[in-house]
């Protein structure tokens, strides 16, 4: 019998594969000390309406109760076992000092780069560990050799700020034309398939485009299989930056379908802040430089495409304990909460005059992140105040997010720790915008 890759990349290690999507995940392993124990027999979806299961999660989160927070798409606070385990690794690594780093830690990083591939569904080797998702980006697109004089690379507007910075040094880098397309409003899965396929048809020397899974601006969710698809028949390599999804929802390197990603784990997994992973497909190794030339690690070996120094490695061997946190709790179910957070504060806020959600209801095109706008308030200023009404006057933290072609928007991310209640108040006080902040002068 021939085995898929995704069949052989499951027998990888010594956890189990991932678990169907379609019931709630009961993990095997113990679950993290103080998480409720996920009920049999129910579906994702029922599960997410479950406030006293969900209030039992929302414990394992030390938060402030001076204000609402519903920024949390900056990072992802620990849970309380991730917590205390990071506190411990602080500790042990102020006391054991270099002995830790010269011994037992490149044991534990192995470890952890194995439990990162089987949450992925990636073999370990396709693995590399970094301190966040900026830091695998800024390695991807510098270190990609491919590009030739002449040739051009893609960015959309929505995408990362950081990677595009990174795509316009390949400019006078590697000598290439730098191309950016907007993604229409209003974002429907089709109408992204169409812009992507039409741009790509248009330019026919880009060579490498920057594919974001879910963008930090406004939180749509890509198409990102087909496009990769569009773009793998015209001879383009695709870098999926899927830093915001990995955690938020329930996927594999297979379903993307891409030969080049990176993903972070400090933000949807609750690791601590300076920890993240770049992923390359076995075989196209090659086609990304040494860092600086590094010997660290042999050529053949994708850690040689990160030099990141001495660094803090407490969230590194913290990461184990996050990802048993993701397990117990099941990233299907995950899912299924951030979707039904947000879905119920949207459906409150339709009926606002001018009010215009920028993320899509469409099935698989959206997750905790939404981003609204009102109509004709498109500066960044406008937003600001917006925001900053939200926390003066209701203790509601938001954040005006910028760099979207049609206009400025505020930027909504619940979180696990969010109650319906938190959304309740944030749609009360949208429909309560006094004059000054809902128009434009």
């Amino acid at each position: 019998m021939i085995l898929s890759r995704r069949e052989m990349v499951a027998g990888l290690g010594a956890l189990a594969a991932t678990p169907p999507v379609h019931r709630a995940t009961r993990m095997d392993r113990p679950a993290a000390v103080g998480l409720p124990a996920v009920p049999a027999g129910v579906t994702p979806d029922e599960l997410a309406t479950d406030e006293a299961f969900w209030g039992g999660v929302a414990a394992q989160f030390r938060v402030s109760t001076e204000f609402v927070n519903l920024e949390n798409g900056y990072y992802g606070i620990m849970p309380e076992p991730v917590r205390l385990a990071y506190h411990r690794n602080v500790d042990l690594l102020n006391e054991r000092n270099s002995h830790l780093l010269r011994t037992a830690y490149k044991a534990q990083a192995d470890q952890v780069r194995q439990r990162v591939a089987q949450a992925v569904g990636a073999a370990p080797e396709e693995i590399a560990l970094t301190r966040g998702g900026t830091e695998a980006l800024q390695n991807l697109i510098a270190g990609y050799n491919r590009l030739r004089p002449g040739d051009a690379v893609m960015y959309a507007d929505l995408d990362y700020h950081s990677a595009q910075y990174a795509m316009n040094w390949l400019a006078d880098r590697r000598g290439v034309r730098v191309e950016r397309i907007v993604i229409p409003e209003p974002a429907t899965r089709g109408a992204v398939l169409d812009a992507y396929e039409r741009a790509l048809s248009e330019r026919p020397k880009v060579r490498l485009l920057l594919l974001s899974h879910m963008n930090n601006r406004t939180g749509l969710v890509v198409p990102v299989r087909e496009i990769c698809g569009m773009a793998r028949r015209r001879g383009i390599d695709v870098i999926v930056d899927a830093a915001h999804s990995f955690g938020q929802l329930e996927f594999t390197v297979d379903d993307l379908d891409a030969d080049f990603a990176v993903f972070s784990l400090h933000k949807w997994m609750g690791a601590p802040l300076g920890s993240g992973f770049m992923y390359v497909r076995g075989h196209r190794l090659a086609d990304i430089d040494l860092a600086f030339a590094d010997e660290t690690y042999p050529a053949g070996d994708l850690r040689s495409r990160v030099h990141s120094g001495t660094m803090d490695v407490a969230p590194i061997l913290t990461v184990g304990a996050a990802l048993d946190f993701h397990d117990a709790l099941g990233g299907a179910n995950k899912q299924a909460r951030l979707r039904y957070l947000r879905d119920r504060w949207v459906r409150q806020v339709r009926d606002i005059p001018d009010m215009q959600i920028l993320t899509p209801d469409e099935p698989g095109m959206y997750g905790a992140i939404t981003a609204f706008r009102l109509a004709g308030r498109t500066r960044a200023g406008d937003n600001t105040a917006i925001a900053d009404h939200l926390m003066s006057r209701h203790r509601i933290f938001t954040v005006q997010r910028g760099g979207v072609t049609a206009g400025a928007c505020v930027r909504v991310t619940p979180a696990l720790f969010t109650t319906p209640g938190h959304l309740d108040r944030l749609a009360a006080a949208l429909h309560r915008l006094p004059p000054a902040v809902r128009r434009p002068p």
